[in-house]
């Protein structure tokens, strides 16, 4: 028996039993599409999460903490590690600073930075350089929004009690120093942890202006100074930290081995995604777990449409079995059927999910917007759902292979008719 023989079988009697095939396609199409989608929702969450992560400029940073600076020698040898880029010494400025500027003061933190390693990294200023002395400063992108007298002070509060009110908050955008701040320059007292008070006020110039921040929601009022400070101000409190740049994401890792190999305590959010990894892997694993739940459940259907089948057919297997076909045809026939079922609703399952996954994507921002009263979510690229081709492969090798193992049992019964029964058989 020729395969387009077999084929030909195959259609032949499904097309004798539309209606029961084509709610067995439908079970086997809903579960498969169930599962799919199902486990679309932890790739399209784990997209976003690491997309979040690997859009930081911090991602090709490590970050090496120490209650010491590094010594000369072991910034040398961070330096001579293949793929390293700058190695920029940090020093934060124990308690906050306060700004005197005409008639207004903010209170803001402060960061001691080498400068000479610095310039060589790309520039984090949106106006003016960095600082070449000890009385030159940088500040940040919200340095003048938070530069407040007393007026802008009533009025912020006001602002921000009617909000509360309202079930929002008030950033106090609206006030703040509304000039050019740029060249200004302005007075800075450094906060003294022994005697709880503020030192006397020194000038200081502001000769640049740092980006905007990643987030809306954050706020940046430090000031950056030159390591220049630290000669004119040595009793200064200052914790150092060291951030090592790294030329691109590949060799994040390699660096980082080598770091811990040599007993460094660092740490780099390209860890935190190696971990997202495994959570999702998990999560994903749960997720095709349940969904192959409704597969299974679906499979009882089409081993119900086999065994009807057989049932049906036993005069035809006779006559099958009278002119020389062997088990193992009589077998492959109604094994083929049943993967056809299986093919036939994988395909239409996989058009399913592809479909409601688009939905998912574009309906739901605007729910989750609507339910927790944020606009601002609608401006986030957030996928809910993904489905890679990977999934697609794997849920439709589960699909067809249940389809085929519920036709099974009915296949080997097919084959045990006896020709004489079968044709004793009344049509």
């Amino acid at each position: 028996m020729l395969f387009k023989d077999q084929l030909s079988f195959v259609f032949q009697h499904m097309r004798k039993n539309k209606l029961r095939v084509t709610m067995t396609i439908l079970a086997a199409m809903m579960g498969c599409a169930f599962l799919i989608v199902l486990a679309s929702v932890g790739f399209g969450i784990q997209e976003t999460v690491k997309g979040e992560i690997l859009n930081q400029e911090s991602i090709t940073e490590i970050s090496l903490w120490g209650e010491e600076p590094l010594t000369s020698e072991d910034e040398e040898f961070i330096q001579n590690i293949d793929h390293v880029n700058v190695v920029l010494n940090r020093q934060e400025i124990s308690g906050s600073i306060r700004t005197t500027f005409e008639d207004r003061e903010a209170e803001s933190i402060g960061t001691i930075v080498n400068m000479e390693a610095q310039s060589k990294l790309p520039t984090n200023l949106i106006e003016g350089r960095l600082p070449e002395n000890a009385n030159e400063i940088v500040v940040g992108y919200h340095y003048a929004q938070k530069l407040l007298n007393e007026s802008d002070r009533k009025i912020i509060e006001q602002k921000s009690k009617e909000a509360t009110e309202e079930g929002s908050w008030y950033d106090g955008s609206e006030e703040g120093y509304k000039g050019e701040i740029l060249n200004k320059t302005v007075q800075l007292q450094f906060f003294d942890e022994e005697t709880f008070e503020y030192l006397e006020p020194n000038s200081y110039t502001i000769v640049g202006i740092l980006k905007a921040p990643d987030y809306d929601f954050q706020i940046d009022n430090s000031i950056l100074f030159s390591d220049d400070l630290l000669d004119e101000q040595p009793d200064l409190i200052a914790y150092p930290s060291t951030t090592i740049y790294v030329d691109s994401l590949e060799n994040v890792m390699p660096v980082l081995d080598i770091l811990k190999e040599n007993n460094y305590p660092v740490y780099s959010p390209i860890e935190q995604v190696k971990e997202i990894d495994l959570f999702f892997l998990i999560f994903k694993i749960g997720l095709i777990f349940i969904g192959t739940i409704s597969i299974l459940i679906a499979s009882i259907g089409i081993f119900n449409t086999m065994t009807m089948a057989v049932t049906e057919r036993t005069r035809e297997i006779g006559v099958l079995k009278a002119i020389g076909a062997s088990p193992s045809i009589i077998q492959r026939l109604f094994l083929m059927e049943s993967a056809m079922i299986g093919i036939i609703g994988t395909f239409l399952a996989v058009v399913l999910s592809y479909g409601i996954s688009f939905i998912i994507n574009a309906i739901l921002p605007y729910i989750v917007s609507f339910a927790l009263s944020d606009e601002d979510l609608l401006a986030n690229d957030i996928t809910f759902s993904s489905i890679p081709i990977g999934l697609v492969v794997t849920a439709a090798c589960i699909s067809i292979f249940v389809a085929i193992l519920s036709g099974f049992r009915p296949a080997r019964k097919a084959t045990r008719i006896e020709v004489i029964q079968a044709l004793r058989q009344e049509l």
